[in-house]
């Protein structure tokens, strides 16, 4: 797996739980995502609005439980971005 899908990962985790929540994923790229632009560590095109956070959390939770995974996440980061 990426280190870049690590680092992204661990900087959306706001509780530090290990997993992703849908309101993680959209509050954190809100708050986080354009100074994470800005450091190279997700692409300026990744950051989106609500409806894409949200959009992309969908996509990426494979097994359905509302929470996110890293394994899910990277996945899913690995082929947006080429990781």
């Amino acid at each position: 797996m990426s280190d870049k899908a690590r680092t992204l990962f661990d900087a959306l985790d706001l509780d530090h739980d290990g997993t992703l929540t849908r309101a993680e994923v959209i509050d954190a790229l809100r708050v986080k995502g354009p100074t994470l632009a800005a450091r190279g560590v997700i692409p300026y095109w990744g950051v989106g609005n609500e409806d894409e956070s949200s959009a992309l959390f969908d996509e990426a939770d494979q097994n359905g439980d509302r929470v996110l995974s890293f394994e899910e996440f990277a996945t899913l980061v690995g082929r947006r971005f080429g990781w």
